[in-house]
């Protein structure tokens, strides 16, 4: 993509104010914020998984730059509904004294309240379900990781697309117990509403009105035994979406029970390489991308004396932790800039635009993948 090109798609996809129209609890520690457009241009569609970069100030009375960071919440709501998007978002409150509190999470559940307005970026995300796919698909989540799958669960029980619609599916959600479990009522709507899906939900420490309930339909934790009780052999593909600790050790035992990395799906924050640690080797070798010449596209990394071919995986980022080395990074998706660095030589291309346009030679990994050959100054 040419740099006209690049800067004219940044400009259709910069921030813009959206306003709380609606402000639901739907656990003792996760809220809904429902958003609109303040411009109708604003709506933009999205696909199901994907998310939205928000600027959250310190403070309402915050007006400089330096006092916003930039959290990314997954659109929880039916993506065919347009015109207004649902966040659900998880306050995050310091377990211990002396820690500090989520800083965006609370400000959203403390100061914001419906009429009060929003800037924020996207949709963004390339964690959707595969549209070309026929598979049956098992939406496996813990804690708040349930909200991209919640949008997900939507389009597959309600889109009229038969290819979509037909699909068997199955909706694992693992959480603390019922005080904190939000959209439950919801999940177990969507299932009701045609044949072919499965709920369970599992309940690491119940409380005796859980039991009394019986809206829970395991206890303790995501075990190999349990998905080999609810999963008939099949050829799945599996999305995961929760906490690094959850999503380590589910991603070990959907690895373990033979399913290729190819059917795994994720949203994950933070380094892939951290999902893979005790894995056995995948038994095809890494595909090497290869120049017209014959040779294999190279990744030097010249500070760090490293040099590797490109094995094709999904950005720079992901093939510089590949290889041991751990540059900095934030959002892992081309809005914050952390994971900025040089580019000595070669091309990139971008398949997420960054939000800030790149001074000549710089490239941000996290969205980025070499075009032939590249020598970067890590």
């Amino acid at each position: 993509m040419s740099s006209l090109s690049a800067r004219a798609s940044v400009e259709r996809s910069g921030f813009r104010d959206l306003k709380v129209v609606a402000k639901v609890r739907e656990s003792a520690i996760i809220t809904s914020f429902l958003l609109e457009p303040v411009q109708a241009q604003g709506w933009r569609p999205y696909q199901p998984g994907q998310f939205l970069v928000f600027r959250i100030p310190a403070s309402k009375q915050a007006a400089g730059a330096k006092d916003y960071v930039l959290r990314n919440y997954s659109v929880s709501g039916p993506p065919s509904v347009v015109g207004t998007y649902r966040i659900s978002v998880k306050r995050e409150a310091p377990p211990k004294a002396g820690l500090p509190a989520g800083l965006s999470s609370c400000f959203l559940h403390d100061q914001i309240e419906v009429g009060d307005v929003l800037s924020a970026e996207g949709p963004r995300g390339d964690f959707v379900l595969d549209s070309g796919s026929s598979r049956p698909v098992v939406l496996l989540s813990g804690g708040v990781g349930l909200t991209p799958m919640v949008s997900m669960l939507h389009a597959l029980s309600s889109t009229p697309d038969p290819s979509i619609s037909d699909r068997r599916v199955v909706f694992i959600h693992a959480c603390e117990n019922g005080d904190v479990h939000a959209l439950r009522d919801e999940v177990s709507a969507l299932a009701a509403t045609r044949p072919g899906v499965t709920v369970h939900f599992c309940y690491r420490s119940p409380t005796e009105r859980d039991k009394s309930d019986r809206k829970f339909h395991s206890e303790g934790l995501v075990s190999r035994e349990m998905l080999q009780r609810l999963l008939p052999l099949d050829d799945y593909d599996f999305y995961l979406c929760g906490p690094p600790p959850f999503m380590q050790a589910v991603y070990a035992i959907v690895r373990d029970l033979g399913v290729p990395k190819a059917r795994v799906a994720y949203e994950f924050f933070g380094p892939a390489t951290v999902l893979d640690v005790a894995q056995t080797p995948a038994i095809a070798p890494p595909r090497v991308e290869i120049e017209p010449d014959g040779k294999a596209v190279a990744v030097e990394f010249r500070k760090s004396g490293i040099k590797a071919a490109w094995d094709g995986v999904s950005s720079l980022l992901e093939f510089a932790e590949e290889q041991g080395l751990e540059p900095e990074f934030s959002c892992r998706a081309g809005v914050c800039g952390t994971c900025k660095s040089r580019l000595i030589s070669g091309e990139v291309s971008y398949f997420e635009e960054p939000l800030d346009e790149l001074e000549p030679g710089e490239v941000l990994l996290c969205c980025s993948k070499p075009r032939g050959s590249v020598v970067l100054d890590i």
